[in-house]
């Protein structure tokens, strides 16, 4: 039976190197389930993988949407199992990588046709939102719908206020709408997730942030601030430097807050992935190397 290896993780854990080594070892290509790596204008803050990378294995959803477009989980599901129906013609393995949760899900599991959304009700949310505030937000969806506001980028007022729509519009919370229906695959799915003790992560997501800001983070946010009410912006890494060049605080207190909102982020992403029993952990590409070498025999 074909075989997908699906490896999941923390921001700066290392995903990227290990989905490499893998791809390698197996000599097949690579989907990115990685939100923010589709946008082809954002690429410091997204950590995408570099040209070498790029060259060594055939990755696919990277680079492919532009921010101006929208682009969300429900179609990304449809599109990831599409293509990897179409690859497995000539591979018996392919890896699926990223930290995006949602968006694994939608292509593992599905979604149920997501309901339309009136201008009324839209507008309605988007009044109430600049009247009363993000905590406000925050809170209605909190209390609507836990599970997605465990693992939501919070601070993301675009993904809080979808998902308020479609409670809105529905009934029904992104949770209840997730496909209810077990999808039954013609391939085996091996979910494997990456991890390090708190402190070791934290301190490669700090490093990891450094060397971004080096690189020319600040100056990169500076170049798409026309477009920072897009969602594809509304997310760690460049909202932070918004709130810099908008005058709302210091240089020293942008880079604070976006090793901090980093730290966070990583935290919800396991807080999702953790809850499945499905995931299988490691602590380095070598273990992961190792136990792969089981399931292929």
């Amino acid at each position: 039976m074909k075989k997908l290896v699906v490896i999941v993780g923390p921001t700066a854990v290392g995903k990227t190197a290990a989905a490499i080594a893998v791809a390698e070892k197996l000599k097949t290509e690579i989907i990115s389930a990685d939100s923010r790596q589709f946008f082809k204008e954002l690429h410091i803050g997204t950590a995408k993988p570099s040209h070498e990378e790029l060259k060594k294995i055939t990755h696919h959803f990277i680079n492919n949407k532009s921010i101006q477009e929208d682009y969300d989980a429900g179609q990304y599901g449809r599109d990831a199992l599409q293509l990897i129906h179409q690859l497995f013609k000539k591979h018996n393995w392919l890896i699926m990588v990223g930290g995006s949760g949602l968006y694994i899900k939608a292509a593992l599991e599905g979604f149920d046709h997501l309901p339309d959304v009136s201008d009324g009700v839209r507008l309605e949310i988007l009044t109430q939102y600049h009247a009363k505030g993000l905590m406000w937000l925050q809170q209605e969806v909190k209390h609507a719908d836990p599970d997605f506001f465990s693992a939501v980028d919070q601070q993301n007022p675009q993904r809080l206020m979808r998902a308020l729509e479609l409670l809105r519009s529905s009934g029904k919370s992104i949770s209840e709408l997730r496909s209810k229906k077990k999808i039954n695959h013609d391939f085996e799915i091996l979910k494997v997730g990456l991890n390090l003790p708190r402190e070791q992560l934290y301190q490669r997501i700090d490093a990891r942030m450094d060397n971004m800001i080096e690189a020319g983070l600040f100056e990169e946010a500076e170049q798409l601030r026309t477009f920072k009410e897009l969602n594809a912006l509304q997310t760690v890494g460049y909202r932070e430097i918004f709130g810099y060049l908008d005058g709302e605080y210091s240089y020293e207190e942008a880079v604070r807050l976006l090793k901090r909102n980093s730290r966070r982020y990583a935290k919800r992403q396991l807080t999702w992935f953790q809850r499945d029993a499905e995931v299988s952990w490691f602590e380095s590409t070598g273990e992961l190397l190792n136990w792969l070498d089981l399931k292929s025999v």
